[in-house]
């Protein structure tokens, strides 16, 4: 079965995706301070603006999770949050906001991609992807940094129900021309979701994608 709005096939592997718990474990401001465990991570990451903290706020039901701005690149440290006790979703600094300090931003890179390289429990990152604006090149230099390193991408589309300025390209075009970059750098299939934080659109899908991929990974 592929899950509705995505390319997502749901196998044997997938499971219980009800989030019942979530608590608020550790914030560090450098990849070594991380927590030491053994759990399941998924590492979710985007541009600054992209929805990110909405989205974590949506999937876990709750309005205060992850910190929500109108003031895009509030979240400046690596962000760890305990799912029913099992497994962990970490908030990342979203990248490319232009009005942070230049050394906050290299900083910012560094340490995200320090995490990336070096967490043997890192399940997947979802990369977020704004579906309301044209793909943006700093999105696309991501997914190629993170597909030469051979880590496990999937591709959440946000924002899928709006439009900005009721001109320009839909959603659903923006989403076609980002999905074709994938298909021409990506050697393997990679899995890709369209949702919304406002409409819950992709939520319940998400969430049985990261089940699906969590026991796949407990192997």
């Amino acid at each position: 079965m592929v899950l509705p709005g995505s390319n997502i096939v749901i196998g044997p592997y997938a499971g219980d995706a009800k989030i019942k718990e979530v608590v608020f474990v550790k914030s560090s401001s450098r990849a070594k301070d991380c927590p030491k465990h053994d759990r399941p991570e998924f590492a979710i990451f985007g541009r600054s603006n992209v929805g990110k903290s909405s989205l974590i706020n949506a999937l876990v039901k709750k309005k205060d999770v992850a910190l929500t701005s109108k003031k895009p690149g509030k979240t400046k440290l690596i962000n760890h949050f305990l799912v029913n006790k099992s497994w962990c979703i970490v908030d990342l600094p979203g990248y490319g906001f232009a009005k942070a300090p230049e050394a906050a931003r290299m900083d910012w890179s560094a340490f995200t991609k320090g995490f990336f390289l070096n967490r043997d429990n890192l399940v997947a990152v979802l990369l977020l992807v704004d579906a309301s604006v044209p793909p943006q090149r700093i999105d696309l230099d991501c997914a190629n940094w993170l597909g030469r390193n051979n880590i496990p991408v999937t591709f959440v589309f946000t924002k899928c129900d709006k439009m900005k300025g009721g001109k320009g390209k839909r959603p659903d075009e923006n989403l076609r021309d980002f999905k074709q970059f994938i298909a021409e750098n990506y050697k393997q299939h990679s899995p890709w979701i369209m949702t919304s934080s406002v409409t819950g659109l992709g939520r319940d899908e998400l969430l049985l994608h990261m089940s699906q991929l969590r026991n796949y990974w407990d192997q």
